[in-house]
């Protein structure tokens, strides 16, 4: 009888084997699956006619698509490792997330459809948009928040956001940061992030190397508005200014070079 069950037995010794080898290879294999199932459940929902329908006749139009993306909001990660933020992202207690996770080695973690809503803005606000997520892609940089970042990690997030750009037309000046959504609450990407080179290769906008001068009836708080800037504390919305395209002086105060290139931002966003 023993012999008789031992093939059995060695069976479904091999299987526990295979699982736990499996989930050694990828520790991410459990949420894996839990995204797969949290996908199902919203393609569920989405197919289902309302629960309780108004008076009228429920008739399902043809004519519909998903959400489209159209601003990029970029965040350094504040944790000591790339390994720390997946494991961040992929725990339900956290309730954060982000579309993408660009380690300083440059390998890209692409943790969510780029069609779904993550959860990376927080509260924010951006020009009449107050609800970023909902249109948003957020791209975590591996970054302590003072630390310089690195070469592959900045080559990898200009080819990721072409392949964005590319893909759902978001415009140039819609690539921002996320202390420019949310100005005294964020300070992220740090004072080191190359803006200007992304500009260049044309995520964002910069100002031009000849600035003209300042008209005596130019108003910084409205050109910090009509930037995207929320300026209910004028301050803050400064610090956010500066810090993305100034970033050697993060005062909120503005001299008289800090308002010639506000003024010649204010004319690009008009």
């Amino acid at each position: 009888m023993y012999l008789m069950r031992l093939p059995y037995f060695s069976l479904c010794f091999a299987i526990v084997i295979f699982v736990l080898s499996s989930c050694a290879s990828n520790p991410y294999a459990v949420t894996n699956k839990a995204y797969k199932k949290q996908t199902k459940q919203l393609a569920k929902a989405i197919r289902q006619t309302p629960v309780q329908p108004l008076p009228e006749e429920w008739v399902g139009t043809t004519n519909f698509g998903l959400r489209k993306p159209n601003y990029v909001v970029i965040h350094h990660t504040a944790q000591n490792s790339t390994e720390q933020t997946l494991k961040t992202f992929t725990l339900p207690r956290t309730q954060v997330s982000a579309h993408y996770v660009i380690g300083r080695d440059g390998k890209i973690y692409h943790m969510l459809n780029d069609y779904l809503r993550a959860w990376h803005g927080g509260s924010s606000r951006w020009g009449n948009a107050t609800d970023i997520n909902s249109s948003s892609i957020g791209i975590e940089l591996d970054n302590n928040g003072f630390d310089a970042f690195a070469e592959p990690q900045i080559s990898s997030l200009l080819q990721v956001l072409a392949e964005l750009k590319k893909t759902h037309g978001i415009p140039a000046a819609n690539f921002i940061g996320h202390s420019d959504i949310a100005p005294g609450r964020k300070v992220d990407p740090n004072a080191n992030f190359p803006w200007k080179r992304l500009a260049d290769s044309g995520f964002g906008l910069w100002p031009d190397l000849v600035l003209d001068s300042v008209p005596a009836t130019f108003n910084p708080t409205e050109a910090l508005r009509i930037i995207g800037y929320d300026v209910r504390n004028v301050d803050s919305a400064i610090r956010s200014f500066k810090l993305h395209f100034i970033q050697t002086d993060l005062s909120p105060m503005l001299n008289e070079y800090d308002k010639q290139l506000l003024y010649n931002l204010y004319k690009k966003y008009l």
